[in-house]
């Protein structure tokens, strides 16, 4: 696992200005001020079309959503970081994928007559969707520490319908909204410290607690992080659950 050093977090983005149509910079912005308010480091550096990429150069590695031409460019690019993706995910590194992205953490993405090819760090297939499109307000129900559910309230919009494999397991479970494919009531997916998932609008704002466990398990901390004063963050995070009428 990652040990929290002088450096403190390292974020690599990959492909910043092609997947960023979900707020994504905001999810960047949220882990950059909870570690400043908290005295810990914080650096960020991107990786894109053509650039190599180095596992050991951070602690969390984040792939947003994008239109369909640009997730076409990521998917094939991936083929080639493919094998540091899993480098990084065996060494415990953090890796959360948002939407498009979430779908290319699995074996294939099917679009009609195309297959776009996955990295396969998780068992998941994705396929678009003949009916409409998936789009609402959504809160689930996650269990990342045992016995301590919470929940993650966001927005989804994806024509895809994703189902895990027999050696995935969800990100949590839906209490309003479409999740995975609106029907098996599962959203997102969780390997490790692996994540995947359909919520944005953005996620981490909305969900202040879920961006310091994303902080602490990149870090490889074991206990919680130090308490700030989230009143507006908490009220962030209900508006986000009355929205999706929790």
């Amino acid at each position: 696992m990652p040990e929290h050093g002088s450096q403190g977090l390292r974020v690599c983005a990959l492909y910043p200005e092609l997947m960023n149509i979900y707020a994504d910079r905001g999810n960047l912005l949220m882990l950059e001020r909870r570690c400043t308010w908290r005295g810990i480091g914080f650096s960020l550096r991107a990786s894109s079309l053509g650039d190599p990429l180095d596992p050991d150069a951070a602690d969390l590695f984040y792939i947003g959503g994008g239109q369909d031409r640009d997730q076409r460019l990521v998917a094939l690019d991936l083929q080639d970081k493919r094998d540091a993706l899993h480098a990084a995910a065996a060494r415990g590194a953090a890796i959360l994928a948002v939407c498009g992205c979430y779908q290319l953490l699995g074996h294939s993405y099917q679009l009609g007559e195309e297959e776009l090819a996955g990295v396969g760090l998780v068992d998941l297939r994705t396929v678009r969707g003949q009916g409409p499109r998936l789009i609402g307000n959504i809160a689930i129900e996650v269990e990342l520490e045992p016995g301590a559910p919470r929940v993650l309230a966001g927005f989804e919009n994806h024509g895809g319908r994703t189902h895990l494999g027999p050696a995935a397991r969800p990100l949590g479970r839906v209490l309003r909204g479409h999740g995975n494919n609106g029907r098996d009531q599962f959203e997102g997916v969780r390997q490790g410290s692996v994540i995947g998932t359909y919520m944005h609008g953005p996620l981490l704002p909305k969900n202040a607690w879920f961006a310091d466990w994303l902080i602490a398990t990149a870090l490889g901390r074991s206990g919680p992080l130090p308490e700030l004063d989230d009143e507006l963050e908490l009220a962030a995070h209900a508006e986000a659950s009355r929205a999706a009428g929790i």
